[in-house]
């Protein structure tokens, strides 16, 4: 049994640091290619890529740093405080990211990286300050943390990575599955070049086309609105003080915007809020079904982000979905279904014109009516059941992957407390394993 240790952070660490951030009123400080991370983007994860990036003006003109690859970074910032992750390419980062270079002879940086993970609330609340509570650079150098030998590290390391390596690869298997479907429906419904009765390409093999209030569309089809296609409703206004934070058991997951991704798509990891099923008997037109579309129906006006956007329904009776939600659930003689509807609902053309309709205050809003009546094409029924013929199994193999990426979390949330406190040896999981 390897014998544990108590350092400090700083201890392990070549260096500890904080990021800057340049002046956002200086145009030319951004739009350059390094990549500048902020708090947001520090959710318990890797790295690739960031949302923003600095010039090299800009960087010679604050205080942020490079810092290499397989660093750790740690959020300090309000609500973000204590979140942690891993860059897996050089970055800098702004203000209110604590950067923790690991000495690769004292600590594996990816045991260290889980040991923050696994005490995120005691992190998080050891956060100061009035209306936003932060962390500092001081107070995560000294924050205490207890190693193994650097073989034991590297060992538990390679547990809890192989897990969420596999999660990586589900979702990179996911984006290009949905990828695969948003290039056939760009063919078939934008460019019309679905295959015609001798399997040539309709419009580029001179297939006769018609003008329409959308455009010029196929022979054949009409221009209809999505009311045509779907049965729609709004979720239910449930009180705040009716939900639970935790489920206590047979409870539903409440389904909310934060369960909507920027683009489109599913977030399994939005909002934690249950209803008890007890208590939704006259609920059942809210409780969600596969091939169910979520759509967000309000957003900030100042930063317009998830607005229109839908999400994909994964699985039968998990969640009962909220206000300001839309559902969309097919149901139509032409052959549509979530396929067709949900990259419908996620193209830049459809949510533009959505999003021109809606109402703006303080907040911008959706209208149940607007949603209704967005212009949408009603192409031929056997050229619907071909598509989704074609797509359905790639959606299929995307609720797969989202269900055993769940699986693996609870995995790697269970074995992770017991293998960083040394409670669970490395040896016990591998027997397990075998």
């Amino acid at each position: 049994m390897s014998e544990w240790k108590e350092y400090k952070l700083g201890e392990i660490c070549i260096k500890v640091t904080s990021g800057g951030t340049p002046n956002t009123r200086k145009d030319e400080y951004y739009g350059g290619n390094i990549p500048w991370v902020r708090t947001q983007e520090v959710n318990f994860n890797r790295l690739y890529e960031t949302d923003i990036k600095i010039t090299e003006e800009g960087l010679n003109n604050s205080s942020a740093k490079w810092i290499p690859k397989d660093s750790i970074i740690i959020a300090m910032y309000g609500a973000t405080a204590g979140k942690v992750a891993i860059n897996k390419i050089p970055v800098t980062t702004n203000q209110a990211c604590c950067n923790l270079i690991v000495d690769e002879k004292k600590a594996d940086y990816r045991f260290v990286y889980y040991n923050i993970l696994s005490r995120f609330s005691s992190i998080a609340n050891m956060a100061i300050g009035g209306a936003q509570q932060n962390l500092n650079a001081g107070m995560i150098k000294n924050l205490a943390i207890n190693l193994p030998d650097l073989p034991t590290q590297t060992s538990i390391a390679e547990i809890l990575s192989s897990l969420d390596d596999k999660i990586e690869l589900n979702n990179k298997i996911n984006q290009e599955l949905e990828h695969l479907a948003q290039t056939l429906f760009k063919q078939w419904f934008i460019d019309f070049d679905f295959p015609n009765e001798n399997g040539d390409p309709y419009k580029s093999s001179g297939g006769v086309m018609i003008d329409s209030e959308l455009g010029e569309i196929p022979k054949g089809w009409e221009v209809g609105v999505l009311e045509d296609l779907i049965d729609f409703s709004n979720g239910n206004a449930f009180k705040s003080k009716e939900l639970l934070k935790e489920d206590i058991g047979d409870c539903y997951h409440v389904f909310k915007m934060g369960h909507i991704k920027k683009g489109g798509g599913l977030n399994v990891d939005g909002t934690k809020s249950y209803y008890e099923k007890s208590k939704a008997k006259k609920l059942e037109k809210y409780v969600l079904r596969v091939g169910d579309l979520l759509m967000c129906m309000t957003d900030m006006k100042g930063n317009v982000a998830l607005l229109g956007h839908t999400a994909l329904m994964n699985e039968n009776k998990k969640y009962i979905v909220n206000q300001r939600v839309g559902l969309l659930r097919p149901n139509n003689d032409l052959g549509i279904d979530f396929p067709y509807l949900y990259i419908l609902t996620n193209s830049n053309k459809f949510i533009e014109d959505l999003r021109s309709r809606a109402n703006s205050g303080v907040q911008v809003n959706l209208s149940t009516n607007e949603i209704k009546v967005s212009k949408v094409l009603l192409p031929s029924k056997a050229i619907n059941v071909a598509f989704d013929n074609c797509v359905k199994s790639f959606f299929e193999s995307i609720f797969y992957n989202i269900k055993e990426n769940q699986e693996l979390t609870n995995l790697r949330d269970t074995l992770l407390p017991k293998l960083i406190s040394g409670e669970l040896e490395v040896a016990d999981v591998m027997a397990e394993k075998a």
